[in-house]
């Protein structure tokens, strides 16, 4: 897994990609606790109920573009 960074926040995940469709995102605590996204979509509900964040998805993307996390081969 690679840290990439939210390109809005800050905050920083653990990622990992197994194909151009499919991505595996660990939050650390931290990142869970301090996103501004992710809290007000939690709204005091556990954030892993809370789907995703439109600005940490951009920098997923940026970060695959870039190389900075591949996508394996013949995925």
């Amino acid at each position: 897994m690679r840290p990439v960074a939210c390109g809005e926040c800050g905050n920083e995940v653990l990622c990992e990609k197994f194909s151009p469709a499919h991505t595996q995102v660990q939050w650390t605590a931290e990142a869970a606790a301090v996103c501004p996204r992710i809290a007000a979509e939690a709204d005091g509900r556990p954030s892993a109920r809370v789907r995703s964040c439109a600005a940490l998805r951009a920098s997923i993307e940026a970060a695959v573009r870039e190389g900075r996390l591949e996508v394996p081969a013949g995925a």
